[in-house]
């Protein structure tokens, strides 16, 4: 699938945001976008902690009593991340041949949403609440997660769950007719006078009980109301085994095939491609030798 030699139709394609060439900007573009390095393993590990650590200062911050003996410190720690934010922002404007496309890219909005609040809400007090937003930081997290001891897993769990896809709607769709008829059943058995007034409030309380949730809010009165509830009961510790089952059998399947590597198209963008491949599995455009160095 990776040997495709470019076609005409693959290099008109619409590109993404695009790799540099040579230069400074691409070496600044391997470490930033690539981590098959050592700069750029190290750059996703700091960028890791740096994200975790603003977003636990986002949430230390909303709770009064400690907000208000360490408000200012919070407030000092987030202009810091906020400039480390906002560099790096910048630096993977300048490090890409297309940079509006980058913006307007998924993990381009939410870079900008992670640094955007601070300034938004120094500038216009009057929408401090949306400082709350920072905590959108976390997200930045699955950028980083293209790191070389995760990518296959992360591929393989996400491969494995689209391949898995009409087995698990079908599943759901078997799940949820046996709770619109039990739930219906109960609603014509218990009735109003014992906590089921509606269909949807009976198939409501059939949900929790087959998920084996159980809040207990509204409980069966009768002897063949409490039959159903057992039943029900029973028949939600077989079914949520079944799901796990599907999905586990074809992550097992997806390990037998070969890792890939962060390696990114120079058009595209598209990841994910075999340390072997020579041409882009997306749009055909010829692969640049993959880089790693040595150890890794």
């Amino acid at each position: 699938m990776n040997a495709i030699p470019p076609t005409r139709a693959g290099l008109r394609l619409e590109a993404d945001f695009g790799r540099p060439q040579t230069g400074w900007r691409l070496r600044a573009y391997t470490i930033i976008f690539e981590a098959e390095t050592r700069a750029g393993r190290l750059f996703d590990i700091a960028l890791i902690w740096v994200i975790l650590a603003s977003v636990a200062v986002v949430m230390l911050d909303s709770v009064e009593p400690i907000r208000a003996r360490w408000g200012r410190l919070f407030d000092v720690l987030e202009w810091i991340f906020t400039a480390l934010f906002t560099v790096e922002y910048l630096i993977r404007l300048a490090c890409v041949r297309r940079p509006m496309r980058y913006a307007r890219s998924f993990f381009g909005v939410i870079d900008l949403l992670a640094i955007a609040p601070t300034y938004v809400a120094f500038f216009f007090p009057a929408l401090q609440a949306l400082i709350d937003v920072r905590v959108l930081r976390l997200l930045r997290v699955f950028r980083v997660l293209k790191l070389v001891e995760y990518v296959y897993e992360y591929g393989a769990l996400v491969r494995a769950l689209w391949s898995t896809r009409r087995k698990v709607l079908v599943f759901l769709s078997v799940v949820l007719l046996v709770v619109l008829v039990m739930g219906t059943l109960m609603y014509v058995i218990e009735g109003p006078g014992n906590g089921f007034t509606s269909v949807p409030i009976s198939v409501y309380w059939a949900i929790t009980t087959m998920t084996t949730v159980g809040f207990g809010d509204i409980t069966p009165r009768t002897d063949l109301g409490r039959l159903i509830a057992s039943l029900m009961m029973l028949i939600g510790w077989g079914t949520l085994a079944v799901p796990t089952g599907i999905v586990s059998a074809e992550f097992t399947a997806q390990r037998l095939r070969p890792p890939p590597t962060t390696r990114t198209c120079p058009e595209c963008l598209s990841e994910g491609h075999l340390a072997n491949a020579r041409f882009c599995r997306d749009c055909g455009v010829k692969l640049p030798p993959l880089q790693r160095d040595p150890g890794i």
